[in-house]
Parts: structure tokens; C-alpha cells; sequence
């Protein structure tokens, strides 16, 4: 069988990709093409993201390709969820999207919760409580730019948006329609009694198809600025980064966890559907879509977001360190020193990172880090013994025994916290592969062209193609006798 090619654009929160996803006798290999940063801009008080700007860069990324004279049979685009654009009339774009960041939804978290009730809110959509969600984000637009969503024919949720701007088809996959808090995961259609009880006009609401879904062939404007084959097919795979980078996990039954560690961490296992229940609304568990229309039943961390803000103020004072000797920096570190619940809801937002951190300690009777190796250091214990703390959760909610953890994406990279978290959890942990949410994407692709048969033998190729390292946990490790300390933590109201 000759090789088979593939397009991965793969947008997190602070950097993107362009790559070529090869599958050849049983192997899967992939190829960085265009790497480029990304972030939020603020404009006038606002945060918001430039989108055009990365349609460009992604552009680019394909006419690499072209000039290579790869001609890939399909494309797709995964990213963050919850944001979205609203287009119509002709237009691209109607106003500049805005990042789930800015500061808007805490005006209108809790009176949604007021007016909808929790209760209704988790029983239409079993999506864990977060101001960050689009509901409260379409909530702010009623309230504030009515005249917007009266010009709008729709809004798409960012990955689903690219792939709008590559097929010119505007529907939604599941994976992302899910992270909303407006979508029922059951009846696999937008929540008419949310959208009803909150006033947002039924319109705006897009076409929802399953993770997985071929939109069409590369429209030929695309082809001809690019140079890439106008055969080649727009696939929505998963277009929420985390349900491609869940079907990548290189995993077999039902024994194991995932963690797809980066900006945020998502920690949870793998359902046939959604678990929605008291239990779950309580714990403030999430019921995401995955490929297959099986359920991410996860809770939503901080992550590494903490150490990414203390990175950015350290280049500010010109300190441009790089996550190795960062990593470096806390292993000589005094080991818990301090600790933080990452969750902690000023840590949500940017600027001042290490202010708040010290807030924090100091309002629990720590002592604050000081340099930016005790920095590191308790932010990553901090998120290890937090896993620790959900992965009980988890096995007390579903009934499951968990075995083992699998944790994805960039910060599998990092040593120390595999071996903090296998520490903290008790349980071996299998880091890798890094590029996950790219492998996913690719998988997907290749499923819907009929290249692979089964997910199970899509994560089979994961398992053959990546490296994937195993850590050990110590029980006797000062962090695992760590965990009634830090879950005394959890229960301040600081």
C-alpha cells in the first residue's frame, strides 16, 4: 500500500503547527512543517484573538508543503474549545472573537447560574462549571452587542471556523459543540430549553455533525493561493484539541486514565456516554464528545498555564529561560517548600502570576517562593498531588479501578512531574507521545478515508510508531505523604 498523507493544523493557546502525518506499513510518522506562536492580544480592555493572523500562518505552513510537492489526501484543524466567531452577510468574520480570558464572563457566570440553575444547566449538558464556557460568553453578547448577533447567521467554535475558511462548510463537530455548556450530549443537539430560558436567539446556532465528519474538498481559492490539489478533503475529525489528543492515546480496556498535560491539564477516562448525575454535578466533572460519540467524562485543571505566566514574567525582566532549565532550576529546589490548588480561581486569569502565588501562600501560612526554581517547583507538585486528588474522584464516581496513567501532549515532556505524579497517584505512569493532539488528528483522518478500520487499531499504530516512558511511583516519597497536607489546601477559601 503506497504511503498515505495527511494535514494535522494543530492551534493550542500558545503556539500552533503545521503537520505532515505519514502512514507507511503499519507506522505512523509525523513531520513539524511550520510552527508559529500564538496568544491573545488586548485591544482596548478586551482580550481578544487574532484569527486572520493564524489563517495566514497556517496558509503558509501549506505552501511549504506545495513546494515540496506533497499532495496530501486530507486536512483538518483542531484547537482549543469554547471560544467561537460569528459569521454571516457575506462576511469572514462579524467582530473580533474574543479569548475565554477576558473578563466579560465574570459578569455574567453567576446570574446565568441564577437564571438557568446549576441543576438545569449540568442536566442539559453535563459540562463542569467554568465562567470560561460559551454560554456565558453568548450570554455577554446578548447583554452587550445585541446588534452583533442580529447581523450573525452563526457562530463556529475555532477549529470548526478554519475549517470553514479551508472547505467553505460552517458546521460544528461534536467534540467542540460539547465543551459549550450549551449542548446535550443525549439528544446530540444544542439545548433548546438553555437557549430558550437565556434569550439567545436560536438562530446563531450552527449545524452539529459528528467528530469525524468529511466537510468537502479544498475550496479552489484555498488550493490556488496554496498550491495544494483542490481533491484534497476538509475533514472535521476532532476538532477540540483534547478528543484528538484522547484518541491518540496509545491504550487498550478500560484500566487507565489520560491526562492531556499543557496549558490546561484534562484528566479523566474514556465512557461509552455521558455519566450526568448528581455525583458528577457535585464533583464538577465534565461530559465531553469524543470520536465514536463515547464521552471524556474529565476535570478541567489550571495546568501548566501557571508556569507558562511565570515564564512570560521572567523574559519581561530578561530572564529567557527555556522549560529544561526550568526544570533544572526546581530539581535543586527545597521539595515542598509550598503548596497551591491550582484551581484556585486568580490564577485563571494573566499578569502577576508570581504575585498571586505568593498571595497565596502567605494567606495559608507558607512560605512563599522566592526564586524561579521554588516557583517551579511548587507549581508542578502542586498540579501532581491535584491529579492525585481527581484520580480518587474518579474511581469513586464511575466505579472504575484505575491501574495506570497515560499522560499526553507537551507536558509529558517533563520528567519531573511524571515521576511527581506517578508519586502522588501511587500508579505507573506512561508518558507520550508528545505531539498527541497532531496524531489524533491524523488518525481520525485516516479513519474516515478508510485507511484504518478501528480506533482500536488506530491506537495501536500509537503504540508502534511513539516513544512512550514509563515512571515508577515511590511510596515513600516525601510528596506521596504529601497528599493529607495538600488536601487540607483544597478545603481553605482563601
Amino acid at each position: 500500500m503506497a504511503d498515505q498523507l495527511y494535514i494535522a493544523c494543530d492551534l493550542g493557546a500558545e503556539s500552533g503547527r503545521v503537520m505532515l502525518g505519514t502512514l507507511s506499513n503499519g507506522k505512523l510518522t509525523l513531520e513539524e512543517i511550520h510552527r508559529f506562536p500564538n496568544g491573545p492580544s488586548r485591544v482596548l480592555g478586551t482580550l481578544r484573538w487574532n484569527l486572520l493572523r493564524i489563517f495566514d500562518e497556517l496558509k503558509t505552513g501549506l505552501r511549504i508543503l506545495a513546494g515540496r510537492d506533497i499532495k496530501p489526501q486530507s486536512l483538518s484543524v483542531d484547537s482549543w474549545g469554547v471560544d467561537y466567531v460569528y459569521v454571516g452577510k457575506g462576511q469572514p468574520m462579524l467582530g473580533l472573537p474574543f479569548n475565554y480570558r477576558d473578563e466579560r464572563t465574570d459578569r455574567t457566570y453567576q446570574p446565568t447560574l441564577d437564571q438557568a440553575t446549576p441543576e438545569l444547566i449540568f442536566e442539559e449538558t453535563g459540562i463542569q462549571f467554568m465562567s470560561i464556557n460559551t454560554i456565558y460568553q453568548l450570554v455577554a453578547d446578548v447583554e452587550t452587542q445585541p446588534e452583533l448577533l442580529k447581523l450573525a447567521d452563526q457562530f463556529l467554535h475555532v477549529g470548526d471556523y478554519f475549517n470553514y475558511l479551508f472547505s467553505g462548510v460552517a458546521k460544528v463537530d461534536a467534540s467542540n459543540a460539547s465543551t459549550s455548556q450549551i449542548y446535550n450530549p443525549r439528544t446530540k443537539t444544542w439545548s433548546k430549553a438553555l437557549i430558550e430560558k437565556l434569550g439567545i436567539p436560536a438562530h446563531i446556532f450552527p449545524e452539529v455533525v459528528p467528530a469525524g465528519t468529511t466537510l468537502g474538498q479544498l475550496l479552489p481559492s484555498v488550493a490556488e493561493e496554496t498550491g495544494l490539489p483542490t481533491e484534497t478533503q476538509v475533514i472535521a475529525t476532532c476538532s477540540h484539541d483534547t478528543g484528538a489528543a484522547v484518541a491518540a492515546v496509545p491504550a487498550s480496556g478500560n484500566d487507565w486514565a489520560f491526562l492531556s498535560s499543557g496549558t490546561w491539564s484534562l484528566i479523566g477516562v474514556e465512557l461509552p456516554g455521558p455519566l450526568i448525575n448528581e455525583a458528577a454535578q457535585k464533583a464538577n466533572f465534565t461530559n465531553e464528545v469524543d470520536y465514536n460519540n463515547t464521552s471524556r467524562f474529565l476535570k478541567n485543571i489550571a495546568g501548566l498555564w501557571l508556569l507558562q505566566e511565570c515564564r512570560r514574567a521572567w523574559l519581561k525582566q530578561g530572564h529567557d529561560y527555556n522549560y529544561a532549565e526550568l526544570n533544572r532550576l526546581a530539581t535543586v529546589a527545597e521539595p515542598l517548600r509550598s503548596l497551591l490548588n491550582p484551581n484556585h480561581p486568580p490564577f485563571s486569569k494573566p499578569d502577576d502570576m508570581q504575585g498571586k502565588i505568593r498571595a497565596y501562600c502567605e494567606a495559608t501560612g507558607q512560605l512563599a517562593p522566592e526564586t524561579p526554581g521554588q516557583f517551579v517547583r511548587c507549581i508542578l507538585e502542586s498540579l501532581a498531588l491535584l491529579y492525585g486528588h481527581y484520580i480518587g474522584e474518579l474511581e469513586h464516581i464511575t466505579g472504575r479501578t484505575i491501574r495506570k496513567l497515560h499522560i499526553v501532549g507537551g507536558g509529558s515532556q517533563s520528567k519531573m512531574l511524571n515521576q511527581f505524579t506517578a508519586d502522588a497517584i501511587g500508579l505507573p505512569v506512561l508518558a507520550g507521545p508528545v505531539e498527541a493532539t497532531a496524531i489524533g488528528n491524523v488518525l481520525v483522518q485516516a479513519l474516515m478515508l478508510g485507511h484504518l478500520d478501528s480506533l482500536e487499531s488506530a491506537r495501536q499504530i500509537v503504540h508502534h510508531s511513539f516513544a512512550v516512558e514509563t515512571f515508577t511511583p515511590d511510596a515513600d516519597s516525601a510528596l506521596a505523604k504529601s497528599r493529607e497536607r495538600f488536601a487540607g489546601l483544597l478545603q481553605r477559601v482563601v
